[in-house]
């Protein structure tokens, strides 16, 4: 399937590509603004008419596990602690895959291997361990499942080392998540698996500028130069990468309930005889069991948008209000390439989903307090998919650090890093101690 014509709807005014307006909640033209309900668009395969599908977990994992005789082959070239490839090696790693593909497996049955080109060389054994996931898990991908539906460019930053993808969009020449000019094309190993899913921008840009006025209006301790560094002029909108996973769980759990009670306590305090109530605990042997449904747990899969924001941001309806991916939806705006892939973002998954299993069953013991919890989960009918959501992204640069400003592009919900003016905290200190000094005084002259 050719990428690149995958789920066009082209404009019925004038042909131009139709893209998602976040404005008009609808399809418009860029080129002569005709709006076209997207339930109006002419259907053809690929184009997102189909539904959300949910992708089986441990079947998409035994894709990714080694085969019977060994491990898989691991490259002696391993990329950084972020997740990204060295761009110098692209060529190998482009070659491995291709080996990797051919009859009979290539390096992934041999006992140990080589390629070598572009004056690059990448070595690989059976005892090896730092080939990434991604080269097996994507040569396990059919074709018509990658990329995203247009012509498309990536580049990534070395400085914060995000993946960016233009589809059918004009290439920035800065980074758009750190502001930073050292960008790169970057050459992957094959297109990303294509989304099964994307939550469309709700929230359109002149709401957010406003937003993000009045969020800078109210940073008392900011420098006054911020307004003109962090200007809403760099303003832009980002699909980010999620993963998303299902699973059943079925918990047996065990206990020691604490029970409180009162006894009453005599005491003697300078030569008089007191009574005072005393906290006790009894202590009983608890157990049960827990069914719960875990529906559409994220995982992101960003690395050029800070965590700590994300988390600040709120939710995103993905169990009401996804819908199935078309690349008009992207086409125009910024997309992450996700770096996190599908075995790292399903442990994490799994680490969320026990803990938050934990707390439920906890919450089911009896009684007042509660110690030596113990328990037993098993999960099934574990499910994933790959998603888009939207936010909207301001990145700037204050003397020496970056900043960003992050507001879900689906609620509108802002948060975001700033610095701190340092030369106002000096005067509001010393306002308040003034103050302080000028009651004492009064308080004084009034005695």
């Amino acid at each position: 399937m050719d990428n690149a014509t995958v789920g066009k709807h082209p404009c019925p005014e004038c042909g131009g590509d139709l893209q998602w307006n976040a404005a008009k909640q609808a399809l418009a033209c860029p080129y002569c603004g005709t709006v076209v309900p997207l339930d109006q668009a002419t259907v053809a395969a690929g184009d997102g008419s189909a539904a959300v599908v949910e992708h089986d977990l441990l079947e998409a994992l035994k894709r990714m596990q080694a085969p019977a005789d060994g491990p898989p082959p691991h490259a002696a070239a391993q990329a950084d602690a972020s997740g990204s490839q060295d761009p110098d090696l692209a060529g190998a790693h482009a070659a491995v895959e291709q080996l990797a593909r051919s009859p009979g497996g290539g390096p992934r049955v041999a006992v140990s291997w080589s390629v070598q080109t572009d004056g690059k060389r990448v070595q690989g054994s059976r005892q090896g361990s730092s080939v990434l996931d991604l080269l097996q898990s994507m040569a396990d991908t059919p074709q018509a499942q990658r990329g995203y539906g247009g012509q498309r460019r990536e580049v990534q930053c070395r400085s914060c080392h995000a993946i960016s993808v233009f589809v059918d969009g004009k290439v920035a020449d800065r980074c758009e998540f750190c502001g930073s000019p050292s960008i790169i094309d970057h050459q992957s190993l094959g297109d990303a698996i294509t989304p099964q899913s994307v939550l469309p921008f709700k929230i359109s840009d002149g709401q957010v500028r406003d937003a993000i006025r009045r969020w800078y209006g109210t940073r008392w301790f900011a420098p006054n130069r911020l307004k003109s560094a962090a200007l809403t002029d760099t303003l832009k909108g980002v699909y980010l990468p999620y993963w998303t996973f299902d699973a059943h769980v079925s918990a047996t759990w065990t206990a020691e309930a604490g029970h409180h009670y009162y006894v009453t306590e005599s005491y003697t305090e300078n030569g008089n005889r007191k009574t005072r109530q005393v906290l006790r605990v009894r202590w009983e042997h608890a157990s049960g069991s827990l069914q719960h449904f875990f529906n559409d747990e994220l995982v992101p899969g960003t690395v050029g948008v800070h965590a700590a924001l994300l988390q600040k941001i709120g939710t995103f309806p993905t169990t009401t209000d996804l819908k199935p991916y078309s690349p008009e939806f992207v086409r125009g705006w910024l997309v992450e390439r996700y770096q996190v892939d599908l075995r790292q973002a399903a442990q994490r998954s799994e680490a969320s989903m026990q803990e938050q299993t934990r707390s439920l069953c906890s919450a089911e013991v009896p009684g007042d307090t509660q110690r030596n919890l113990q328990v037993q989960a098993t999960y099934r009918g574990r499910t994933f998919k790959h998603i888009l959501v939207p936010v909207w992204l301001v990145s700037y640069t204050y003397g020496s650090r970056s900043f960003q400003v992050l507001a879900n592009g689906y609620t509108g919900q802002i948060a975001g890093e700033r610095p701190y003016s340092w030369v106002k905290i000096f005067f509001a200190a010393m306002a308040v101690l003034l103050l302080v000094l000028v009651i004492l005084n009064s308080m004084r002259a009034d005695h």
